[in-house]
């Protein structure tokens, strides 16, 4: 059955190896969505998705770390995206700060596969036996935090917020979104109160 699938997937034309490579990462995207279990973004699993021979990977990742690294990279710019419109469609500092919780909630909630690979500290490659890096890693949410933490000095700068210390309360402010987020996910049976989200927001960024 493997052989009849990679046999059906056209091959791409000279000049077109960067199509394959995207692929080749939103098949890993796929996986985590189904499985949220990094492990099970194979070079196998990965090559049976989209119909083609395992060894055709190596052409474009040396290994199985980095095809994982490239879809949680995935997974960050579009939740980057995301949270970027909603912080432009918003108008004032206090809505911008509460469009971009309550997006980040929504992709959460929305996909909670790729969430759990992307926060949930499921997925730690072997830095000395891959070709991951720590720069790699130490990458990944910087520019979700940059855009929360920006919010988040729009609100002190106009005075919506008293946060003393910007940077602190914005690792506070993910923390509580983190927590929030999970605990939907891992409890779904709970009652949890309609305002939930806008307590921990309102609570955590020192909100006025």
């Amino acid at each position: 059955m493997d052989d009849e699938k990679t046999a059906t997937r056209t091959r791409n034309r000279r000049g077109e190896g960067s199509r394959l490579r995207d692929e080749i990462i939103a098949a890993a995207v796929e996986l985590l969505d189904e499985t949220g279990d990094a492990s099970a973004v194979t070079l196998r699993s990965v090559a049976r998705h989209i119909g083609i021979a395992a060894p055709s990977i190596y052409r474009h990742f040396p290994d199985q770390p980095a095809i994982v690294l490239a879809a949680v990279q995935k997974a960050f710019a579009e939740l980057d995206g995301e949270l970027r419109a909603a912080r432009d469609a918003a108008t004032g500092p206090r809505q911008r700060l509460f469009a971009i919780c309550d997006t980040y909630l929504a992709f959460a909630q929305a996909h909670p596969g790729r969430y759990r690979t992307m926060f949930g500290g499921l997925w730690m490659p072997d830095l000395t036996g891959s070709s991951v890096t720590g720069t790699d890693l130490s990458a990944l949410g910087r520019a979700s935090m940059e855009l929360l933490h920006d919010a988040l000095e729009g609100c002190v700068d106009t005075g919506v917020a008293t946060s003393t210390d910007i940077a602190a309360d914005t690792v506070a402010l993910w923390l509580g979104l983190h927590g929030l987020a999970h605990q939907r996910a891992v409890a779904p049976n709970f009652v949890w109160p309609p305002d939930i989200a806008e307590r921990v927001v309102t609570a955590l960024a020192h909100l006025a």
